[in-house]
């Protein structure tokens, strides 16, 4: 069977009203619904017959003591007319149900093709608890609209109006009596709707919140044991589920309110309706047939108007859970192959930056006016302290960002009219704190390559981020399964592994973020040994803290606070008074010092 594509993108929905929405939303199955919603009415007719049949036999068989047909006619009429009924019900509810689910299938498919879509700066400020929320609990409250109650209004209209008919057809002063009660169930309802709505915002805006708490404690779940902050931990919980539950009681007890409010109602309307229909039995406007019957039908049309209102207060709920995942879809999509130029197939290399500068804030720059050129293959390493904008110089190049003033350009293009795609595709990355996913440590390694890998590939590109021989340790090797983020792996082998991963790739562009900030020195020397070996022939940034890494680099760039403050090469630079002199001969002595202990205890 093959996987559905996206067969209605939910971004072309731009009205704020949620009943248009929901009605754009349901493009190809509009009419499917709709038949669903009219088998109700025959379902109805089928359900209403079965008392008018009842209302003849007792008025026919036991009063006038008349025998027009056999006795096994009129139980096979009762027979039949209740097949019929469960016929339509049943192709009912089947069908609103199937379609339910093929509506959370189409916006889960959009919503997570819409998270992938989303930029940066998107992830940046959003909690992952929160789209969590919204992609699983916001889309069931979604399906159970569809499942439960449009199709569940529909019936409800249809049961009151045949109802309403045959009551009519009986006595027309009993059915007029029955819309007393129809104007005060919808106004309680549309009170309740209002207040329920805000209410269960709230608590789906808390519920998410307490999702975001429960993924970041379980992703960091070994900080929170290393520093013993458990019961901190529990106790800053404890608080936020308290007041999730002062928000659930307060939605419960407002639900809680319709429900006496509309029984009072129903009932009153009950006992006046049976005084009315006894009342004209006895006065021989309708027979004991009828009365019989009418008791029946009264059911069916005073308490399904009391489930109507129960059901549009439920509405509100998925009408808030529609909005909530609209708002994702109101923000834009990173355009991947948006650009003016293609350039030629691969890459050569060669980045300029031309006064560039960069905010994430239009009111605060946190590049400011970066100049410098990488010629094809050659390497460039950046230094500098924490929130210099190492990692946001980098950011630009994959158009992660887009830079605010000056010019970018690779191979004298203009960065920013070059498709992302193409960019991202040439451009690989290794990040200070690489992911991996929980697959096998080989899909690990093959997950960026784009392609069909042989093994052969895989342990060369092993090799060469020296963690081969660490693989090869395992139980299993390259189908040992990595834990969730890598937890079952050092810091050091996570690295590795991601090195590995962007070598497969074959990249024209190596972007290195402090990449061998999680490995001893024993292990950065093979890794940087295995680097410069294939660098050649790549342009490459390097974000390194340690000057042993990034002292062969053909161009170093020392920045601070968003500026290049020095640039050169490392002989350059140690000739020259400022920060780089100042850690070169930092690390110096702590090396010297080291080898002197080393050698001591040796």
């Amino acid at each position: 069977m093959t996987t559905p594509i996206i067969d209605f993108d939910l971004t072309k929905i731009k009205t704020k009203n949620r009943i248009a929405g929901i009605w754009q939303m349901m493009s190809g199955y509009r009419l499917k619904y709709f038949l669903a919603i009219f088998s109700q009415l025959f379902s109805t007719v089928f359900k209403s017959s079965v008392y008018i049949l009842l209302s003849w036999f007792i008025d026919t068989w036991l009063i006038s003591n008349e025998r027009p047909i056999p006795a096994y006619g009129i139980g096979l009429g009762f027979v039949l007319l209740a097949l019929c009924e469960g016929l339509f019900t049943f192709y009912s509810n089947s069908t609103a149900n199937y379609i339910a689910e093929k509506m959370a299938l189409r916006i889960r498919n959009n919503l997570y093709d819409q998270i992938q879509r989303l930029n940066f700066a998107y992830h940046a400020t959003v909690d992952t608890g929160d789209l969590i929320q919204r992609a699983t609990s916001d889309v069931d409250a979604v399906r159970r609209f569809f499942s439960e109650q449009a199709i569940g209004i529909g019936r409800i209209c249809f049961l009151y109006a045949v109802n309403f008919i045959a009551i009519y057809r009986m006595d027309s002063s009993l059915a007029l009596s029955t819309l007393m009660i129809v104007p005060l169930v919808f106004l309680m309802a549309l009170f309740f709707f209002r207040k329920i709505g805000k209410r269960y915002e709230a608590y789906q805006n808390q519920d998410a919140l307490l999702s975001t708490m429960l993924q970041e404690n379980l992703t960091g779940v070994r900080v929170v044991k290393a520093f013993a902050r458990q019961d901190y931990e529990i106790e800053k919980y404890r608080k936020e589920n308290w007041k999730k539950f002062l928000l659930g009681k307060k939605l419960v007890f407002t639900e809680a309110l319709f429900w006496p409010s509309t029984d009072l109602l129903c009932g009153f309307q009950m006992v006046i309706s049976y005084m009315l229909g006894a009342y004209a039995t006895i006065s021989g406007r309708i027979s004991v047939g009828d009365f019989v019957a009418f008791q029946a039908l009264i059911v069916w049309i005073i308490w399904p108007i009391r489930n109507m209102g129960r059901l549009i207060v439920q509405m509100s709920r998925a009408f808030i859970s529609f909005q909530r995942i609209m708002e994702i879809f109101a923000n834009e999509q990173e355009p991947l192959d948006e650009g003016t130029v293609m350039p030629r197939k691969v890459p050569e290399g060669e980045i300029n930056f031309d006064h560039v500068s960069f905010a994430y804030q239009p009111e605060n720059e946190t590049l400011h006016d970066l100049s410098f050129h990488v010629s094809p293959g050659q390497s460039v390493a950046i230094i500098g302290p924490t929130g210099s904008g190492k990692t946001s110089l980098i950011n630009l190049l994959p158009r992660f960002y887009e830079y605010t003033s000056g010019r970018i350009t690779l191979d004298g293009m203009e960065l920013n009219r070059i498709p992302r795609n193409y960019l991202r595709k040439h451009i690989g990355i290794v990040e200070q704190e690489p992911f991996l996913f929980s697959r096998s440590i080989a899909e690990n390694i093959t997950y960026g390559a784009g392609r069909e890998v042989s093994t052969d590939e895989i342990i060369q590109a092993a090799k060469a981020a020296a963690i081969h021989e660490s693989i090869l340790s395992f139980e299993k090797g390259y189908d040992t399964l990595v834990g969730e983020r890598g937890v079952t792996l050092s810091g050091g082998q996570k690295q590795r592994i991601a090195i590995a991963r962007t070598l497969l790739k074959n990249p024209k562009i190596l972007l290195l973020d402090d990449a061998t900030s999680s490995v001893d020195m024993d292990t950065e020397v093979e890794i940087r040994a295995a680097l410069n070996e294939l660098m050649k022939d790549r342009t490459t940034f390097i974000i390194a803290h340690r000057i042993q890494t990034i002292m062969q680099a053909d161009l170093i760039l020392v920045m601070d606070q968003g500026k290049i403050v020095q640039s050169g090469t490392h002989q350059e630079l140690i000739q020259q008074e400022g920060f780089y002199r100042q850690i070169f001969n930092l690390q110096s002595q702590i090396e010297e010092a080291l080898e002197k202990e080393l050698s001591h205890g040796g």
